[in-house]
């Protein structure tokens, strides 16, 4: 009896954790994924009631802590005419201004999970549906990246392009020789389920030490094996935060735009 009573109390609490959609709902601060809320940050000010883009940028892994918000001001500035971004929050991070997504980023440690991921998907949806836009581009960082490509393949009609920037696409080889992620989706397991229709454009700095070039370029062969039209470019002199911060980002979802 006592062992049902403690299994019982377990599914309750694990339950009860696993989910906390919005309790008010925001599309302009707060939005509900699958199950969890997710803070965003959108430009314009104010914002559209509709665009015929969706710009979604997502943040890295901000592995040596802090709040997850040096994404706002790229966000900001690829905000234009017809073109509504979000700069989006990632399960268990917070923004610095108070605001913190539910669910769990496993310490920031592991999280590249599937579950994590649909959250994004979830909360990327809605903004779709609710600002009517015809066209959805993802522009990752790191783990926002990674995020950014499950995506690509666990919902494949979702977006229509994307930009990864230092993307840590190749799982397996990026966590050799550092402590394996069991509980991570490797993003090129999914390429094999990305649309074709979607463009895809990665950018990795020549002098990157965390995720090397490689990493990017081995999923966008897999991707282009397969008809998909995705292209991989270095970005001279840059390392892993420069390349975020890089010209060459914008030029990327500008093409996007323009496709």
């Amino acid at each position: 009896m006592r062992a049902m009573m403690t299994f019982a109390l377990g599914v309750l609490l694990t339950a009860g954790a696993a989910a906390a959609p919005c309790e008010k709902p925001d599309p302009v601060s707060r939005v509900t994924g699958d199950r969890e809320c997710l803070v965003v940050r959108t430009y314009p000010e104010p914002a559209p009631a509709t665009a015929k883009v969706l710009l979604v940028v997502l943040h890295g892994d901000v592995s040596s802590g802090g709040p997850a918000n040096y994404h706002f001001a790229l966000a900001q500035k690829l905000a234009t005419d017809g073109v509504v971004t979000v700069a989006m929050i990632r399960p268990g991070y917070a923004d610095g201004a108070g605001g913190e997504s539910s669910g769990s980023h496993n310490g920031r440690n592991d999280h590249y999970t599937k579950e994590n991921a649909l959250e994004v998907a979830g909360a990327v949806a809605r903004l779709k549906a609710h600002y009517q836009a015809g066209k959805v581009i993802l522009v990752g960082h790191s783990g926002g990246a990674a995020t950014a490509a499950l995506v690509l393949g666990l919902q494949p009609a979702l977006a229509t392009g994307a930009v990864l920037v230092a993307c840590p696409c190749e799982l397996v080889s990026w966590r050799s020789g550092r402590r394996a992620w069991t509980r991570s989706e490797n993003p090129l397991d999914w390429a094999g389920k990305v649309s074709p229709a979607v463009r895809v454009i990665a950018l990795t700095g020549a002098r990157d030490d965390n995720t090397s070039p490689m990493l990017a370029q081995t999923y966008i062969n897999a991707l282009a094996g397969r008809g998909v039209n995705a292209v991989f470019e270095t970005v001279p002199d840059a390392g892993h935060n420069d390349a975020f911060r890089s010209p060459l980002v914008g030029v990327a979802v500008d093409k996007l735009l323009k496709d």
